[in-house]
């Protein structure tokens, strides 16, 4: 989402940033005034991830970043619901950049956005912590049959996104004991009242689908529910992207593209609107259905700019992996801010392809959680109530420890009378309908009145441009060796190792093809090639007697050490006989017993190991089963060295040629200091380089 304004002639913009996710506009407050703004550095707290997807070698930048709200900020259990201002607890808006790498500019370059919200349920509710229980019973604080607090809400949500703004409630609506099922109640009856009074293009869209009673089902596949969800509400929403529609669109077009909502400007599309998904700690169910929505919006976006021939993903390719790896450490980083653990069920858990190992993950994550919310989120909800001033220390307030509560810090308005008492009917603020799907805050200011955060900038004013400053793009260097952050590749952490597979990421690929692959799932190719290695790595024994009685329990890496210079020396072939010679894998003649291929794999072995004795003749000896004597046809030695005598002890030492003996000498005279007088054609070459280089 972006803030488009129309001015006449000025030198540069310099715009606000929006106060709800700065963590620390109060302390800014007092020299904001006095010192000039490039000495501001504004502090977001919430998660920003950033991976490389290569494209056939064309980059892409996959960016998250996920912007917690200051306001009526804590933790899991002492901050639940709304305050009387309609801002709600755990409130994050992450937002998905794609960037097309290629081109390093923001002004000629693609790229594209997509923006969803997270939040707890917008009404009056708390739960009971005094007694140490897992689930504290749910209640309603205070009886709101108007909807006041949700109005106020959702009329932020009006002004930052416009509309449709489409409500996804994960909690449950089916139980023995009322506990979730109290808020879906609740939330449904307040968003009845608010539709009602408004237009029906521009009503809330509520849907409630209880993820957790499905997720026990065998019968119901979560992910593909909440699939067809994601489909309708991207295609409601739509995304933004600086570029018109590609010619490659009209060449394969596609019917979903035609369906798409948002706002087509001549620059490219807007986003109208956006999802907001909760469940009631916002957390694992939040983080798994807000995977599944980026994901349907990354096949819209990566088709936008013309990456692929029709905005569809499929699961278990290099593509999704990456931005399901993005989407985990998204959702752990975001639960352990909010309650004090990583993620318990993510998504491989609601695909049910979770190791059993995850289990007992699953029970260590819940156990810290609990741990966690008992006994240190007291301590961090002070800190946060400290650094957002939210309380200032002063000598006649008591200390923030002492408080019993801090109900009256974050609901300051409770206690005072309203001047004007806010419309239960025309919840809106005014001119909000009026530019609806656009949202208010980004109407251009030749047609909205209202005041924008816009600081003109003329040309003798200071202004530092921080990322001119930081990756220099007047020099020539590449953005992988600037950027200071190690990005996750696809190609290089999730592509598979094996040559000859397509390299798109856009394959779906085995679990066997992955380069996290399982030894033992390998396929019987890679098998193949996995006993040739552990053949030729063989260690060097003399005798057969001292291969039977040798432990078992040597490392193939010492092995490899120690056969490394004899197998350099001199190569050898497998064939059938004399100079016939055919690559065979081991343990794969038919004409040898299939009881005694072990037999033969071992005096494979042994042929191999005279070759660290550097013979370029088998020793013989009595063959008496017909084993050996077929061993003796199999294993061909052809002398390939060049040498007089075949033996390390045996060289010629290299004939070097006066040039290069002098360019040697040259090269170390300069290490000591003494340097020769430079000749012409060094002149001529250093001059060169400065005047490209400097000049």
């Amino acid at each position: 989402m972006f803030l488009y304004v129309c001015v006449s002639v000025v030198h540069g913009l310099k715009n606000e940033p929006y106060a709800k996710y700065v963590w620390n506009s109060r302390l800014l407050e007092r020299i904001k005034d006095t010192v000039h703004p490039d000495w501001l550095m504004y502090i977001i707290h919430g998660f920003c991830g950033q991976s490389k997807l290569l494209i056939y070698g064309r980059p892409v930048y996959v960016t998250l970043i996920a912007r917690r709200s200051s306001r009526f900020a804590g933790t899991r259990f002492l901050k639940r619901g709304s305050n009387c201002e309609g801002d709600v607890a755990n409130e994050v808006e992450t937002e998905q950049i794609i960037h097309d790498a290629s081109v390093m500019s923001f002004t000629a370059g693609s790229y594209s956005s997509y923006v969803q919200v997270r939040g707890s349920v917008p009404l009056y509710w708390s739960q009971d912590i005094s007694t140490m229980m897992p689930k504290p019973p749910i209640r309603l604080d205070q009886a709101d049959p108007y909807a006041h607090v949700a109005a106020l809400h959702f009329d932020q949500m009006l002004q930052r996104f416009g509309s449709p703004i489409i409500i996804l409630n994960l909690v449950k609506k089916r139980e023995k004991r009322k506990h979730e099922k109290i808020l879906s109640e609740e939330l449904y009856r307040a968003i009845i009242n608010l539709n009602q009074f408004l237009s029906p293009e521009h009503c809330i869209d509520y849907i409630a689908w209880d993820m957790a009673r499905y997720t026990k089902s065998k019968l119901c596949n979560v992910l593909d529910r909440l699939g067809m969800i994601a489909e309708n509400v991207v295609k409601r929403t739509g995304f933004y992207i600086n570029r018109s529609d590609f010619h490659c669109h009209t060449l394969r077009p596609d019917e979903r593209w035609g369906d798409l909502g948002g706002l087509v400007v001549a620059h490219g599309r807007l986003q109208t609107g956006v999802l907001r998904t909760n469940c009631v700690d916002c957390l694992d169910r939040t983080n798994t259905a807000q995977f599944m929505v980026g994901k349907c919006a990354l096949a819209y976006q990566l088709y936008a700019l013309g990456m692929i021939d029709k905005p569809k993903l499929q699961f278990d390719t290099d593509c999704v992996r990456l931005f399901e790896e993005l989407y985990e450490d998204h959702g752990d980083t975001l639960s352990l801010q909010y309650g004090g653990s990583q993620l318990v069920h993510r998504v491989k858990t609601y695909r049910k392809i979770a190791p059993w190992t995850q289990h007992s993950k699953d029970i260590m994550q819940t156990l810290s959680r609990y741990y966690s919310n008992a006994f240190s989120d007291a301590d961090r909800q002070d800190a946060i109530n400290l650094f957002l001033q939210v309380y200032q220390p002063s000598e006649s307030k008591p200390h923030l420890w002492e408080l019993p509560t801090d109900f009256y810090l974050h609901q300051s308005n409770t206690m005072a009378l309203p001047q004007e008492r806010r419309s239960y009917t025309y919840w809106w603020s005014d001119g909000v309908l009026s530019y609806l799907p656009l949202p208010y805050d980004e109407v251009p200011c030749e047609k909205n009145k209202k005041k924008v955060l816009v600081k003109r900038v003329n040309r003798y004013e200071e202004s530092t441009d921080m990322y001119t400053e930081f990756f220099k793009p007047y020099e020539l260097t590449s953005f992988d060796d600037t950027f200071c952050i190690a990005m996750t590749n696809s190609a290089r952490e999730f592509m598979p190792k094996s040559v000859g597979l397509d390299p798109s990421p856009f394959t779906v690929r085995k679990p066997e093809e992955t380069g996290k692959s399982v030894l033992g799932n390998k396929s019987n190719k890679e098998e193949a090639v996995l006993q040739r290695k552990t053949a030729a790595s063989a260690p060097p024994p003399p005798s057969e007697e001292q291969i039977s009685s040798s432990s078992e329990d040597d490392s193939e890496e010492d092995r490899e050490d120690d056969a490394t210079a004899s197998q350099r020396s001199t190569p050898i072939k497998i064939g059938e006989s004399g100079d016939n010679v055919r690559t065979q894998e081991v343990g794969t003649y038919p004409h040898l017993p299939l009881c005694n291929n072990v037999c033969f794999v071992m005096l494979c072995l042994v042929r191999f190991a005279h070759l660290g004795q550097n013979q370029h003749k088998v020793e013989r000896k009595d063959q008496s089963t017909d084993l050996q004597k077929t061993l003796e046809n199999v294993i061909s030695l052809v002398p390939v060295s060049s040498f007089d005598g075949d033996s390390i002890y045996e060289m010629l030492p290299p004939r070097v040629d006066l040039e290069s003996r002098n360019l040697f000498e040259n090269h170390i005279h300069a290490g000591q200091g003494l340097i020769r007088p430079l000749c012409r054609e060094d002149l001529l070459l250093y001059r060169e380089y400065l005047k490209n280089r400097y000049m």
